[in-house]
């Protein structure tokens, strides 16, 4: 039987070693080209996954340290303007995922039945 609780947790810890693999070896060009209008580069999508990885991981703590609390949205085509995402430097934001995944696992590691079932708005 499937527990959807050990894939997430598999799965979030595998997401660095893989985008780590996967970015090896690609030239500069191709790391920052964007595949067609309105699509984000590899470079961009990692410092996405990075900055998304640190407002997810606020948020759970923020749920676990508040009943119900209301969550903001963010923009995220703001936040890769301002940040930048296609100067990024690639090994500097697979470190930085690699950090806050690392933090957030264990917090999420750590919750016993009653963390996993707290809510947000």
């Amino acid at each position: 039987m499937l527990d959807r609780r050990q894939e997430i947790l598999k799965t979030l810890r595998a997401t660095p070693a893989v985008l780590r693999a996967l970015g090896a070896g690609v030239d500069e060009d191709r790391l920052r080209r964007r595949p067609a209008p309105g699509e984000w580069a590899i470079i961009e999508v990692v410092g996405h996954l990075a900055d998304t990885d640190e407002r997810a991981l606020a948020r759970v703590r923020r749920m676990l340290a508040e009943d119900d609390p209301e969550l903001a949205p963010f923009d995220q085509e703001a936040l890769a303007e301002e940040r930048r995402y296609l100067d990024l430097d690639l090994n500097q934001e697979l470190a930085r995922l690699e950090e806050l995944r690392r933090d957030h696992l264990a917090v999420l590691e750590a919750l016993d039945e009653s963390g996993w079932e707290r809510t947000a708005r």
